[in-house]
């Protein structure tokens, strides 16, 4: 790999900040100062160190996030932060929400930069289960409740959609709770579900994907990677 691309990979210099890092004599290869750009390294063997610090190539990377509320999954800045400023490693730009939540709902998000692992997770062809807890703006008992777990289980015509969503798994928590099992990712899904149900989401709650429940140590705004067993899951 060419010494400008790898400064580029393993510190926050651009590929034109790390040519002047190298002209300004900030970098050693092997204990020796270089100036070269084009340099071929080892990543594997050489020892390159900018201003003291050793770097080092960034392997995959795989996070659990609990989401809080008022932060958004966009790459691109805007009204609110972004999920990736939650996340304090070298490079977080470069990882991508698995899946994404909206900006008013809080709980599980997954983040990789590793995109055939996404892939499995989010793929409509894989089904893996969503659960979502949703506060609920009007109470859902009785034979009220008995139809819409019936009408779920059946699958929803959306407004706006050609297909009905795929059988999904209603369990009501208490008569504004529900907890709501899906294998999809339409847009807005959970909220036009109850929409269609005649009903309004107040709040909403990502609790697990597929096996993979939130871990409850981490507090909204907090994360942690996943282990070797977790990553397996998917």
């Amino acid at each position: 790999m060419r010494l400008d691309r790898f400064l580029s990979e393993t510190s926050p210099l651009t590929r034109s900040l790390a040519k002047r890092a190298l002209k300004n004599g900030e970098v050693t290869l092997n204990g020796e100062p270089i100036k070269q750009s084009a340099t071929q390294i080892d990543t594997e063997n050489d020892v390159v160190v900018l201003n003291g610090e050793r770097l080092a190539l960034v392997g995959l990377r795989y996070i659990m996030l609990h989401k809080p509320v008022d932060v958004e999954c966009n790459a691109r800045r805007g009204l609110y932060p972004r999920v990736i400023d939650l996340i304090d490693l070298p490079k977080a730009d470069r990882l991508q929400p698995v899946g994404r939540l909206d900006v008013d709902t809080t709980g599980l998000l997954l983040l990789t930069d590793d995109g055939q692992w996404s892939h499995r997770v989010t793929s409509p062809r894989h089904r893996c289960a969503k659960v979502y807890i949703a506060e609920l703006a009007e109470p859902m008992e009785g034979a009220t409740a008995e139809w819409a777990i019936g009408q779920v289980a059946d699958g929803l015509m959306l407004d706006g959609e050609e297909t009905p969503t795929q059988p999904a798994i209603l369990r009501l928590l208490s008569p504004t709770q529900a907890e709501l099992t899906i294998t999809e990712g339409r847009y807005h899904q959970v909220k036009r579900m109850f929409a269609a149900l005649g009903n309004h989401v107040n709040s909403l709650h990502r609790s697990s994907i597929g096996d993979l429940a939130l871990d409850a140590n981490l507090a909204p705004g907090e994360w942690r990677e996943l282990t070797v067993d977790e990553i397996a899951l998917f």
